[in-house]
């Protein structure tokens, strides 16, 4: 595979230190593009010189022509300027028409890189990231991105060629005006730092705060259901309101800032208008300088203060989308998840399962989540990790799954330690029926073959059928091409794990994980997901993690959880018999669930 240049050998870009170093970055990607830039390039230094070519000739056609009464020369020189300025026209449209193209190929191939990132990144990346701020970053900074590439590059590179291209035409025609002209660049130089270090900082802020308010959003509009169902519709609004007042005051400060800028050129322009329209005056009176001279310097004077100009603007634009492009880099720089050399592809599994002395914790600060925790299954069997809330059912779930790894101790399946296999090998034999469905915007039978992603028609039709799917399927009119909206919308929460089931049988898995998968249904509609999930389980090992006892007392073995560690292990009536804290729980709170 062929290595980008902006990727640092192992795979990894290279570290954003500051606003320099991330440009460099954008460039690199810009770089992909060399021969286009190059034509680009050439167009730029084209449409420069006859933009100065222009006031040139005007200042000929005034010695020359206009105080010579020439008409004939005159009218062949306003014929040649017609052409200039026509072909001129031509160039620029051409090169913003090639770098339009440039600009979205750059954003798309950052867009790219960015998600295919964000798939190679560890849960726990996620687990500390708002899910809406990170889409800030794949939308609002990287589109940011590209109208700063579509409008700034050729303005940059026009603007630098033509301030010194203007600076060798006015050396050319009067050194001393030159002189007088560039009096102007110290307070220039002045007013842009006291400018530019401001905004740098309320763009970023601009930029951070948009994140935070784009999380905020997406948190809300996903969470309705509980905003409403707790009255916590003025909450919300009040703390949208701060988030979007912090927005709008860096983004005030942001633009007001910036907006210094071409009140300062103009104030700057009219400056060296009048200096040059002074010092010009006296130069002729004199005979040291021509008519035409001073008209080209008139002219030259404004084109050499609006490429300044433009540049102070384009360095603000700049400013905005470095800050946006710091922000995908940050994501870009984060660390994949980690696999250890000559790790193994995991062989064909039986399904027996064995935790020895693990331990873990999810951060360092809040301590250890599980202790020492051991038990073993055997290929085939169902355990049931039953424990009070924080317990570490769950983490056993997350580390058998590879999605964290522990600090100490081992996970074997089959004998093979889990941490010497890859994840792709170990999850290729692993199915997942959650509490709450994941279902994906399209047909139900594309959600279905999800769980494979070849299966046939026939296949994926027979899986529905095992989940007790097939008959609420085919009541809507189109079947199995019902289209579902994100997230499953449109039918309830028992169909919606109906077919998460379907989708685990068709994948066939060895080793099954149900984390409360008959939570908050319906009598009737838990009956069909208990025949479901029969079938489902049926010569597999499950790991299952219930609070209702029907779901758990036909375990093979029970793994009792307490504060992190393993307390107890048995069957349901072994359990029961020694009236420890399983007891407990079946006394206090699982009998309540015997439907």
């Amino acid at each position: 595979m062929a290595k980008h240049p902006h990727l640092t050998p192992n795979g990894s870009p290279p570290k954003t230190k500051n606003i320099w170093g991330t440009t460099k970055r954008i460039w690199l990607y810009l770089a992909e593009q060399k021969g286009l830039l190059t034509f680009i390039l050439v167009l730029i230094t084209v449409s420069v010189v006859l933009t100065l070519l222009g006031p040139y000739l005007i200042g000929v056609a005034v010695d020359d022509y206009i105080v010579d009464r020439n008409t004939d020369g005159l009218l062949w020189l306003l014929i040649f300027l017609a052409i200039i300025y026509v072909v001129n026209s031509l160039a620029i449209w051409l090169q913003n028409y090639l770098m339009i193209g440039i600009a979205q190929n750059t954003v798309y191939s950052m867009r790219r890189h960015l998600f295919r990132h964000l798939h190679c990144l560890p849960i726990r990346f996620f687990d500390r990231k708002q899910h809406g701020e990170l889409m800030s970053r794949l939308t609002n900074d990287i589109e940011n991105v590209s109208r700063t590439l579509n409008s700034s590059v050729i303005q940059i590179f026009s603007s630098v060629l033509t301030l010194f291209g203007t600076i060798a035409f006015m050396i050319y025609l009067s050194p001393i005006l030159t002189f007088i002209t560039l009096t102007v660049i110290p307070l220039l130089y002045l007013g842009m730092k006291w400018i530019t270090t401001r905004t740098k900082k309320f763009f970023r802020e601009q930029q951070r705060n948009l994140g935070d308010l784009n999380g905020y959003i997406e948190e809300t509009i996903s969470g309705q259901s509980v905003v409403k169902t707790f009255s916590q519709e003025e909450k919300v609004i009040n703390q949208f309101k701060e988030k979007n007042e912090r927005l709008k005051i860096s983004g005030y400060w942001a633009q007001a800032y910036s907006g210094f800028i071409p009140k300062l050129m103009n104030v700057l322009n009219n400056l060296s208008f009048a200096i040059i329209a002074l010092a010009g005056g006296i130069l002729a009176v004199y005979d040291l300088v021509s008519i035409g001279v001073i008209v080209t310097f008139t002219q030259y004077s404004r084109q050499f203060t609006r490429p300044l100009n433009d540049l102070a603007n384009q360095y603000n634009t700049l400013l905005s989308a470095v800050a946006g492009a710091e922000r995908v880099f940050d994501v870009m720089d984060e660390e994949k998840e980690k696999e250890v050399e000559n790790n193994i592809e995991l062989p064909t599994v039986n399904g027996e399962v064995q935790f020895r002395n693990v331990s873990f914790s999810y951060d360092e600060e809040d301590g250890q989540t599980i202790f020492d925790v051991s038990f073993q299954s055997s290929a085939g069997e169902t355990v049931a990790l039953v424990g009070p809330t924080g317990a570490g059912k769950t983490t056993i779930i997350n580390l058998l799954s590879r999605f964290y790894d522990p600090e100490q101790g081992v996970i074997t399946i089959d004998g093979n330690d889990i941490s010497r296999v890859t994840r792709e090998s170990l999850r290729q034999h692993m199915g997942f029926v959650l509490q709450d469905p994941c279902l994906f915007q399209g047909t139900i039978r594309e959600n279905i073959r999800y769980g494979k992603l070849d299966a046939t028609g026939d296949e994926v039709i027979e899986a529905a059928k095992l989940a007790n799917a097939h008959s609420f399927i085919t009541k809507f009119p189109k079947g199995y091409d019902t289209v579902l909206t994100q997230d499953g919308g449109g039918i309830s929460q028992g169909q919606k794990q109906l077919l998460s089931i379907a989708r685990a049988i068709l994948a066939r898995p060895k080793i099954l994980i149900l984390d409360e998968a008959t939570s908050s249904i319906d009598t009737v509609t838990e009956i069909k997901i208990q025949e479901a999930l029969s079938r489902l389980m049926s010569g597999r090992t499950s790991f299952v993690i219930a609070h209702r006892l029907n779901t758990i007392q036909q375990a093979d073995q029970i793994v009792v959880l307490n504060e992190g560690r393993v307390i107890e292990k048995g069957t349901h009536q072994s359990l029961l018999n020694e009236k420890g804290f399983y007891y407990q729980l079946y006394q206090g709170h699982l009998k309540n669930d015997v439907v």
